[in-house]
């Protein structure tokens, strides 16, 4: 049976390093017998505000209903986004306060300390992007945007296991390194995890 696996890549720039990561992935993925959709963020007609919090929601654009849609069709979740100021971009954010709602990523119970786990069943990967050097990223700041997406959304959600996969020094990188670095996404993709 084919693994079905979903890319969501969250740089609102186009085109951009991560949209070459994303296509690298999707590449060896498919190369492994995988059945692939892809969602690029920045292609999406949404408002990333979640106006109204829980209780006044917003309805759902038709780019997130799709997008809640092939979240529950994947089996593997691959999230590519660049770390700025520690976090993820606004619009990836934004995409996960809007679509992971109660009742769709998780529900509470009264009474109950933990929520129900809506996501469970799904593995992840993220394949993160920074100009700066991973350690430092790691020992000095704390991973902010990698314990945010893996213990404070995907835990909550049921998601594991959540590996990750940082890639430092963009900026800095020479095009044969860059080059490498594809080749060991597009590997990461055949190996379908």
């Amino acid at each position: 049976m084919m693994k079905k696996i979903l890319i969501i890549q969250g740089n609102p720039v186009s085109p951009s390093y991560n949209g070459a990561i994303a296509e690298a992935y999707r590449k060896g993925a498919v190369q492994a017998g995988a059945e692939v959709r892809m969602i690029t963020l920045n292609e999406l007609e949404f408002n990333i505000n979640l106006a109204g919090g829980y209780r006044n929601k917003l309805p759902l654009e038709p780019d997130l209903l799709e997008a809640q849609e092939a979240i529950k069709w994947a089996e593997h979740l691959v999230w590519i986004f660049p770390i700025w100021w520690g976090g993820p971009p606004a619009l990836l954010k934004g995409f996960i306060d809007r679509i992971f709602m109660p009742g769709y990523a998780f529900k509470y119970h009264k009474g109950k300390l933990f929520p129900d786990q809506l996501l469970k069943g799904r593995t992840a990967r993220m394949i993160t992007t920074m100009d700066g050097p991973n350690w430092y990223f790691k020992w000095f700041q704390g991973e902010p945007a990698h314990k945010m997406m893996k213990i404070s959304t995907f835990a909550l959600t049921g998601i594991k296991p959540v590996r990750i996969t940082p890639v430092d020094l963009v900026g800095k990188q020479s095009e044969e390194q860059r080059k490498n670095w594809l080749e060991k996404i597009e590997q990461l993709g055949r190996k379908l995890g």
